[in-house]
């Protein structure tokens, strides 16, 4: 009987978990360095006139204190703005169970990309393109 009970408690846990993943982008999410896999920084994910936008909420361990955005080219708004508060993601437009054809900026080469994001198995699936090529990083829920 108690065998029972605590297989029927096992499995009452992993289902609330599988409901409990996040199913929509809109959040926050941490952002993870691809090559140490430290937690970079925090963004939140919100709508706007139908479209997703992302912007910076905080960051962790900046290579100096209230950084700028001193990559970003001159003739883009976000040109020496602050990092954190800075809208990096732009105009995602829902199809199906992704949004695209919007752009994000990756504020330490001040490079715009054509972007991709969806949500996979609770994590947020980001990936930017140059032409055909393409790079993916997973961003974990914040909150």
């Amino acid at each position: 009987m108690k065998k029972t009970i605590s297989l029927l408690v096992l499995f009452s846990f992993f289902i609330f978990q599988s409901f409990a993943q996040r199913t929509s982008p809109v959040g926050k999410w941490k952002t993870v360095d691809d090559n140490t896999g430290k937690t970079k920084s925090v963004v939140e994910i919100y709508e706007k006139g139908g479209k997703l936008f992302g912007k910076v909420l905080e960051l962790f361990d900046p290579p100096k204190p209230n950084p700028v955005c001193e990559e970003c080219a001159k003739e883009d708004a976000r040109h020496m703005k602050p990092i954190v508060g800075l809208e990096i993601i732009r105009n995602m437009k829902k199809d199906g169970n992704e949004y695209e054809d919007g752009d994000i900026l990756d504020p330490e080469n001040g490079k715009v990309y054509k972007c991709k994001i969806w949500v996979e198995e609770g994590k947020l699936m980001v990936r930017g393109y140059i032409a055909f090529l393409y790079r993916t990083q997973k961003w974990l829920p914040a909150d």
